[in-house]
């Protein structure tokens, strides 16, 4: 049985997790690109289990924290999906500086594909309690204020904050 790049140590917890872009390439600056992820995280909540605690959406990666019972399947599906994806509304739109870059960034011994999306593996931390699920949600939600695009946190469109704030993003 081959290992898994994503490390979960226990399904049963809630987990932090980064997925980057390949060289922090800016994948995510179209509603388009970011509705893909949108759209995988909601059919894996209808179809495999998942629970998304909360996110956040940037321009080369995207943090959130999850659970599921098989999460570390979850993961390299999601990662999969999307990447073919996205791959191919890159293709479609000719952003053909991205993709040459995506294409350099794959490793060479990946023969399977003529891209690399995102990097390997997940940075996975498991939340033990609530006080570290809100420091991690904290965490996600302030990233775009940190960063000067917003002023406040539920601001950001690609965000689960406007949903702790009461409204629907």
């Amino acid at each position: 049985m081959g290992r898994s790049r994503y490390v979960i140590t226990d399904p049963n917890q809630p987990h932090f997790m980064t997925c980057t872009i390949m060289e922090w390439l800016p994948v995510f600056t179209r509603p388009d690109t970011v509705q893909i992820i949108l759209d995988c995280w909601q059919y894996q909540r209808e179809y495999e289990g998942l629970k998304l605690y909360g996110y956040v959406i940037l321009e080369n990666h995207l943090h959130f924290v999850t659970q599921a019972p098989r999460l570390d399947k979850c993961v390299s599906s999601f990662k999969a999906f999307t990447a073919r994806r996205l791959i191919d509304y890159l293709s479609e739109h000719h952003a053909e500086p991205l993709l040459t870059r995506l294409r350099f960034s794959k490793r060479a011994h990946k023969t399977d594909r003529e891209y690399q999306l995102w990097q390997e593996g997940v940075h996975a931390e498991m939340v033990f309690n609530e006080d570290i699920m809100r420091q991690k949600l904290s965490y996600i939600h302030e990233k775009p204020v940190k960063r000067g695009y917003v002023a406040r946190a539920e601001h950001w469109r690609y965000s689960s904050a406007g949903h702790y704030e009461g409204r629907v993003v």
